[in-house]
This record gives structure tokens, C-alpha cells and sequence, in this order.
């Protein structure tokens, strides 16, 4: 017996009178798969970079209230959730040191036993050979005031007393076999600074990551409970005032000028129109920080009911690649590349 061919639909019966509009975009939009063959922008595991804090002193991963289902890991933790990372795909991770003691110059920053050099040292023997490791160089985390450098007398961050102590670090982060190191201070010269003390100290290939457009932003309060901030005050006169677009701009076209290898832009959904403005410009990669206050929102919502978590999370990253990212750093990454796979 022959099979009968597939039943074809019937067109509906066209209204009398109705118009015929000279263009039918929605023809492309009419199946899965064609929506599929004409999408302008995909996400790979490849793209996403996910942050990671590892904490000085603890025997158990500490989960973080204002961060569903993101700890300060331990060693062994690190480790495993960095295996994890790497199978399911993702391009790199960015860690994040929270020490035990802190100091005026953030001491433990420059420690080739402290917490982020032996965590980096960590990674690098676990997963180096399959994802990109990324150390944060920045002092907040290591200083008892909280801020991103050094402060005068007047207490105010001295910019160039600052770039000594990012050049310390730079040397002990290249020293763990780091790959990239991700400048997020906002130091003015820090890029040169930085790829003045890895060329000399013979680190030719190690990559610098600046953060270029760093903004003063309300959306990291999350972040600053994952690293136990110090801070007193706040950081708006080295960060970004919000309002400034082209200053961006500027800023990234600086660092491109002192040496970066890769520039980004944070946050990255309150600063997509930078993000492309910069992305237009740029001869090199380009990256972007979905930072934890963008986390925390969705997360805040999704439990709530108040928007589908999944789709809310591939929508905001595949915007952030739409805009101009090369890759995105984001706390789903791990998740996000099981879906994607």
C-alpha cells in the first residue's frame, strides 16, 4: 500500500477587500526552523565567561542570599565547579579573590600564596588547557577601605602610586600561568602600566583585558557581598558617571592606544548603545560584564513568577552579543551553555 502524501494546509480565505502589503516580513517568521536559518545572532558556550569568587578560610561554599545559586567557592569547590564549567563548554572563567586579612595597599593582592594567586595556580592546573583563565587585577578586594588603589593623605585614590601596586600584581598573576588579566580598576594608564611589567618581566603572552567603560553603577551591590567589600564611600570619581556616552568612547580608545588586547564594557544592559558605539570602533575584541545587580533582577523576578526565568536569561545575553560583544561574562554561564548544547 502506498502512503499517501502529507496533508497540505488550506489557506485561510482572504477577507474581500483586504489590502496586500507591499512587504511580508512575518514570512520568515512563520516556522521554528526558519526562524532558526534567518537568526542574525547565536550564543555559543564559547562566548560566555563565567565569574567565580573563591574565599580565604572557609571548609564549605558559601551561598550568597543576594545571588541565588552563586557561592564563594572553596579550593576543592573552585575546582570542581571549573571542570564543570569546562565541559559544558564555556570559553572562560574570571576569578575573584576574597582574603581573610586586608590592608591598606592590599598586600594579600601581590601574595604568591594569597587566596586569588593560589586559586588562579588552581585553575590553571585544572581546566588551563581547555578554557581561558582570567584573573581580576584590582585592589578592592585586598584593601581594608575597599577602594580599587591606594589612597593620599587626603584619602583620596592616588592614580599613580596606584599603577606601582597594578604592576606588582600583574607580575604575581602572570607568575600562576593566568592567561588573561582583567584591569578593572579604572586607573588612568593602567593598560601601559600593566603591559610595560609583563613585557619586561618576559610575560609577552600573557593578554590584558582592560575594562575600558567602567561605570559608577547602582548594579553592583550583589557583587559586593559575593567579595565581602570594605568600601566606605564610593568610587565616582574613577568610575564612570552613567550619564556619558562618549566618554567611553574615550576611554577605550586610550586603552586600545596603550596595548589592550581585549576591551570591556560594565554593566552591559543599562550600557548596550556603548557597548555598540564601542564595539564599531575597535579593532580588537570586544567584551561585556553582565554584572550582579542585572543577575540578581532576574533571578528576583523569575522567582516571583513574574517573568520565564530560561527565556529571560537567553534574551538578555543574546542582547548583549546583538549589541556587539565577542563574549559575555555572566554568573548563568554554566547553565546557559547546557541549554545551548
Amino acid at each position: 500500500m502506498t502512503t499517501p502524501p502529507p496533508a497540505t494546509q488550506t489557506p485561510a480565505a482572504r477577507p474581500p477587500g483586504a489590502p496586500h502589503p507591499a512587504e511580508r516580513p512575518r514570512r520568515l517568521r512563520a516556522t521554528p526552523a526558519l526562524r532558526r536559518l534567518v537568526a542574525e545572532h547565536r550564543t555559543d558556550p564559547a562566548d560566555l565567561v563565567l565569574p567565580m569568587f573563591v574565599r580565604e578560610g572557609i571548609d564549605a561554599p558559601v551561598s550568597l542570599a543576594s545571588m541565588p545559586g552563586v557561592v564563594q567557592h572553596t579550593m576543592d569547590s573552585l575546582r570542581r565547579a571549573a571542570v564543570a564549567a569546562a565541559e559544558a563548554g564555556v570559553g572562560g572563567l574570571m576569578l575573584f579573590g576574597v582574603p581573610a586579612v586586608r590592608d591598606a595597599v592590599g598586600s594579600g593582592a601581590t601574595d604568591p600564596d594569597g587566596i586569588l594567586n593560589t586559586g588562579l595556580r588552581a585553575l590553571v592546573q585544572e581546566v588551563g588547557d581547555a578554557v581561558v583563565v582570567m584573573s581580576d587585577l584590582c585592589l578592592d578586594e585586598f584593601t581594608d577601605h575597599g577602594h580599587c588603589g591606594v589612597l593620599d593623605g587626603a584619602g583620596r585614590v592616588d592614580n599613580d602610586a596606584t599603577l606601582v601596586r597594578y604592576q606588582d600584581m600583574a607580575r604575581a598573576q602572570a607568575a600562576t600561568g593566568a592567561h588573561m588579566l582583567g584591569l578593572s580598576g579604572m586607573m588612568d594608564g593602567q593598560v601601559a602600566a600593566v603591559r610595560e611589567a609583563l613585557e619586561a618581566g618576559g610575560h609577552t603572552d600573557t593578554a590584558v583585558l582592560a575594562y575600558s567603560a567602567k561605570y559608577a553603577s547602582a548594579f553592583y551591590g550583589p557583587f559586593r557581598d559575593a567579595v565581602d567589600s570594605q568600601l566606605r564611600g564610593d568610587r565616582k570619581t574613577y568610575q564612570m558617571d552613567p550619564a556619558n556616552g562618549r566618554e567611553g568612547l574615550r576611554e577605550a580608545t586610550l586603552d586600545l592606544a596603550e596595548g589592550a588586547d581585549v576591551v570591556m564594557v560594565k554593566p552591559a544592559l543599562s550600557y548596550l548603545d556603548v557597548l555598540a558605539d564601542v564595539a564599531g570602533l575597535s579593532p580588537v575584541p570586544v567584551a561585556a560584564y553582565q554584572v550582579s545587580g542585572e543577575y540578581a533582577m532576574i533571578e528576583a523576578a523569575a522567582a516571583q513568577g513574574w517573568i520565564e526565568r530560561r527565556r529571560a536569561i537567553e534574551e538578555s545575553v543574546v542582547s548583549i552579543r546583538r549589541a556587539g560583544a565577542d563574549f559575555v561574562l555572566t554568573y548563568w554561564a554554566t547553565e546557559l551553555a547546557g541549554w545551548l548544547r
